[in-house]
Order: C-alpha cells, then sequence, then structure tokens
C-alpha cells in the first residue's frame, strides 16, 4: 500500500506547528532572562549610586568638620573681629558642598533609573513584527 499525501501532509504540519511552539517558548524564556539581567544590572547600579552619594556626604562631614572649624575660628578672629561672622560663612560653605555631593548622587541615581528591562522589551517588540510579517 503506498502512503496516503494527505497524512503524510498533516504529520509534516503537525511537526512543524509542534516546533514553531517549542521555539516561542524557548524564546519567551529567553526573553524573560534578559528582561531579569537587564533590572538586576540597573537595580545594581541604583544601589551603587545611593552609597556613594550617602558616603560622599558622611566623608565630606567628617573630612572637613576640623578644618571647617579652624577656618570659622580664623574668619572670625582674623577678618570679621566677630564670631557669628566666621561661622556663618562656614555654614554657608557646608551647604555649598552638600548640594555638590546631592547633584553627583542624584546623577547616579538617574543613571540607573528606572529599572526596566528597555533592551528586552526592544526585542520583544522586533520579535513581535517579525511574527506578524
Amino acid at each position: 500500500m503506498a502512503a496516503d499525501p494527505d497524512k503524510n501532509r498533516a504529520q509534516s504540519i503537525g511537526h512543524t506547528v509542534a516546533e514553531i511552539s517549542e521555539k516561542a517558548s524557548l524564546l519567551v524564556r529567553e526573553e524573560i532572562e534578559l528582561a531579569k539581567a537587564e533590572v538586576t544590572r540597573k537595580a545594581t547600579s541604583l544601589g551603587k549610586g545611593a552609597a556613594v552619594a550617602a558616603a560622599a556626604g558622611v566623608f565630606a562631614l567628617i573630612g572637613f568638620q576640623f578644618l571647617l572649624h579652624f577656618l570659622a575660628w580664623f574668619l572670625a578672629v582674623e577678618v570679621f573681629e566677630t564670631t557669628w561672622a566666621g561661622f556663618l560663612v562656614v555654614a554657608i560653605l557646608f551647604f555649598v558642598l552638600a548640594a555638590i555631593a546631592g547633584l553627583i548622587g542624584m546623577r547616579w541615581i538617574k543613571k540607573g533609573s528606572p529599572p526596566t528591562p528597555d533592551m528586552a522589551i526592544e526585542e520583544a517588540k522586533l520579535i513581535r513584527d517579525t511574527v506578524k510579517d
């Protein structure tokens, strides 16, 4: 008996559909892994930025505390001849240093936010457009 061509065609189509389904499932899993990796990378950047910004504030406060205290007294005695004026100038300097550290920290935080998987989304859009065509 000869093989039925319709039966062979149906088996071939069934095999092709199963293979496409398997490949699509694999593709979805890989896209999920890409999204996880991208979000992890961005979250790490956010964490590092926040830690460095906090450390910058602490180091600035501790590192300059004695120097600025000296500067306040120096200004009070040698320049203004009043204590309050020397300490006012140093306080303003503290605020300027805090602003600089804050701006650097915000720049690093913005670099990692929002923690969305942009590359994975773009890849999914490309795949969707390819499948539609």
